[in-house]
């Protein structure tokens, strides 16, 4: 499932944008290429993923707004990662990794349901209690 869609990246960066990042057809064909487009998503989503699974419950729904706009800035990255670093897709992506990085270390939230943490912010397992002990066995 993907956090973002190609409105989305439409909305953010503009179809010149996309039809230059995306369009790869030989000769040009002058539009965006929503299988690319799709890609980058579902990459920058899973990226997003990796930050997120040891803290939420996966996968979010609804997906929160500030989600959508990182998924937009890392899949816009992707499309064009050579890019140089003092670009500002560059630097959203270095903006969108530094934010998730301090997602999962707990140091902000999203403010959605989460997995349940303890007091020291780290995870609680639940699960029920023993089938096997050794007074069972005897």
């Amino acid at each position: 499932m993907s956090y973002a869609t190609q409105s989305d990246m439409v909305e953010r960066f503009g179809e010149l944008d996309l039809i230059q990042l995306t369009d790869r057809a030989d000769p040009p064909a002058g539009v965006i290429d929503a299988g690319v487009v799709q890609t980058a998503l579902d990459d920058a989503s899973s990226e997003i993923d990796g930050y997120l699974s040891g803290r939420y419950t996966l996968p979010l729904s609804p997906v929160p707004t500030v989600l959508v706009g990182f998924c937009c800035d890392i899949a816009r990255y992707k499309l064009n990662p050579s890019v140089d670093k003092d670009h500002p897709a560059s630097q959203r992506y270095r903006d969108a990794v530094v934010f998730l990085g301090n997602l999962s270390r707990g140091v902000v939230s999203l403010g959605v349901a989460g997995l349940e943490t303890n007091k020291h912010g780290r995870a609680v397992i639940v699960a029920p209690s023993r089938r096997f002990t050794r007074e069972t066995l005897q």
